[in-house]
């Protein structure tokens, strides 16, 4: 495609990935609170040592627009469980990494939105990860079906396998 065609084709693509991630953002906004998340998470393990009221901490992530922006990675190793809610991440036009290190780590993420670009999610092999929404994929691979695709891709891939914890 000439550079021309490119250029004149930009604001209808930025546009359209405006009106993707909106939507989204708004509904959970609007509908999923931190505690609401965390109550899903601890449903969907169904079997987990945290009780009906756990403690947990917030892992922010960052928004990448064009590759531009921070990767989101949580190296913090604990002795023990540790439930860590997840904030969304979003992309847009790029590649952005979430790693989530920690092998005690139970990680619920809210969602993650990724528009035209590929994100990936690496997890501990010994980690727990639930994602609090259902995955939605328009003309893209989500084989893990986790949060929003739209033209692109989003992988989970398990890391540390086989090593000392």
């Amino acid at each position: 495609m000439p550079a021309s065609s490119i250029s004149r084709a930009l604001p209808s693509v930025l546009l359209f990935a405006a009106a993707c991630l909106s939507a989204p953002a708004t509904t959970l906004a609007q509908s999923e609170e931190p505690n609401s998340s965390i109550a899903a998470c601890l449903k969907a393990w169904d079997n987990h040592p945290f009780g009906s009221n756990p403690a947990y901490r917030t892992l922010s992530t960052s928004v990448k627009v064009f590759g531009i922006g921070q990767d989101t990675v949580d190296s913090q190793v604990t002795a023990e469980p540790a439930l860590v809610l997840i904030n969304p991440g979003v992309n847009v036009m790029g590649g952005s990494k979430i790693e989530l290190l920690n092998p005690k780590g139970w990680y619920c993420m809210r969602t993650t939105v990724n528009v035209m670009g590929g994100m990936e999610i690496k997890v501990h092999c010994d980690a727990r990860l639930a994602l609090t929404s259902d995955g939605t994929t328009v003309l893209g691979n989500n084989p893990e079906s986790k949060g929003v695709t739209v033209m692109g891709s989003t992988r989970v891939e398990r890391v540390g396998c086989g090593q000392a914890s």
